[in-house]
């Protein structure tokens, strides 16, 4: 029976995160049930060929180059008492910490024909081996993809580019609803109807109806979406409709697990001693509002873990929250957002909003390209809640920004005060920020 100092359950970045910094000095042994640990957010652009399949693969010397184990097995048990983990290989492996980093995985609606051939989800290496097979073998030339999230676009984007008539659904009249409000999202609809894209936004998914094969997607509205060409009796649907903790193994146990995944404060502490969990499995609060929420990103997950493994080396760091910044590319725009949006920060709080238009470059110069941020801030301190941008140029390093701004719990007029650089490729004119003018648009209302 082999023992670890660290045992963490799950390969993914949480896991791969633990094993780089704990791995030189303690015993680190990963399990990890997946052939591979992929890199999600760049899976819809190997099905368009952008890349090759195996550049989403993680190598496993991502682990083990640490000096931590790599144990492929799946984990049926864990007897937290004993401090014992039971493995579907009947392997028993002792642990002094456990760290749980399950992750997540696809949510499906309980509808007819969720199980028809020729449905799916997007997660892991099979649904890409699956999908480029009816793709590029079979020749499919219909798709449905439910869910107008950000990989959900991606990945209708990337089914349009390979060809096929595709059809983007979502029960939110909006796309990227978790990430812009309608009011900044109107560019992105553009851009997708200009690839061709067919967009059936305020509708639910009712039934896959077919014969065993998913041959049409029947919407609340009573559309139905024909997926029958002249050689297949049916065609693609794939469901992108988020994502839910993945911990079904602990369940009947004293774990404690929350709507969003396993409760933990803000050390990563379970309510079971010497217990863990970060990553899309664990459940905390929003940095803003203080409540629990979704927070299921890799960007979540990979500063978690290491907060959890630097205290395991004596630290006392606390982790401060959710605050969800993302960014995805559309058509020629680059879209981001952290925070709160308009629509959900009104939930909450009385709310005013901000916007500002300038140029990516000095306007003068060739490459200039339109940018457009809206700030959403608490009308009773003007405390900034959320932010979002939509541009012609990448927007990461811009919400990397807003994020911190929103962390640091800076007010619209801190922002007034901000201090920026100009450069004539890389900024507006030096009369003016995007981030200052969103300010002052602000303050302009409230006077």
């Amino acid at each position: 029976m082999k023992s670890y100092e660290v045992l963490v359950i799950g390969g993914g970045p949480a896991a791969i995160t633990i094993a780089k910094i704990l791995g030189p000095t303690k015993s680190v042994g990963i399990i990890r049930p997946e052939n591979f640990s992929m890199i999600y957010c760049a899976m819809p652009y190997a099905l368009e060929d952008v890349l090759g399949m195996e550049k989403t693969l993680k190598k496993d010397s991502l682990v083990t180059e640490s000096g931590a184990d790599l144990i492929r097995d799946k984990v049926i048990r864990v007897d937290f008492d004993k401090k014992t983990v039971h493995t579907e290989l009947k392997q028993t492996l002792n642990y002094d910490k456990l760290v749980i980093a399950t992750g997540s995985i696809p949510f499906l609606p309980p509808i007819d024909g969720i199980n028809y051939e020729g449905v799916y989800v997007f997660k892991w290496e099979d649904d890409l081996k699956r999908l480029n097979v009816a793709i590029k073998e079979k020749k499919q030339k219909k798709a449905v993809v439910v869910g107008a999230g950000a990989i959900g676009i991606e990945l209708a984007l990337a089914l349009r580019h390979c060809g096929l008539e595709t059809h983007l659904v979502d029960m939110v009249d909006t796309v990227l609803p978790n990430l812009l409000d309608q009011d900044m999202s109107v560019q992105v609809e553009e851009q997708l109807l200009q690839a061709g894209l067919k967009l059936h936004l305020g509708r639910k998914t009712e039934k896959v109806v077919g014969n065993g094969v998913a041959e049409q997607v029947i919407l609340d509205n009573g559309e139905s979406i024909n997926l029958a060409d002249d050689v297949n009796p049916g065609g693609i649907v794939v469901f992108s409709v988020g994502m839910r903790a993945s911990v079904s193994a602990f369940e009947n146990t004293a774990l404690e697990i929350g709507k969003f995944g396993i409760v933990v404060d803000s050390k990563m502490k379970t309510n079971i001693p010497d217990v863990y969990s970060v990553g899309d499995c664990a459940q905390f609060i929003s940095g803003i509002t203080g409540e629990p929420m979704e927070g299921k990103l890799a960007t979540n997950a990979v500063p978690m873990a290491k907060m959890l493994a630097k205290n395991m080396l004596g630290g006392q760091r606390e982790y401060a929250g959710f605050y969800n910044g993302a960014a995805t590319k559309v058509g020629d725009l680059f879209v981001g957002g952290t925070g709160l949006t308009e629509t959900v920060a009104r939930k909450k709080y009385d709310v005013v909003v901000g916007y500002s238009e300038l140029t990516t470059t000095f306007p003068i110069m060739p490459e200039a390209k339109p940018v457009k941020m809206k700030l959403v801030a608490d009308r009773s301190n003007l405390r900034i809640l959320g932010a979002q941008v939509v541009s012609g140029n990448p927007v990461t390093d811009k919400v990397d920004i807003l994020t911190l701004t929103i962390q640091s719990k800076l007010t619209v007029n801190d922002l007034t005060g901000f201090s920026y650089s100009a450069q004539p490729y890389q900024s507006f004119f030096p009369a003016n920020n995007l981030l200052v003018a969103c300010a002052e648009d602000i303050l302009s209302k409230l006077s």
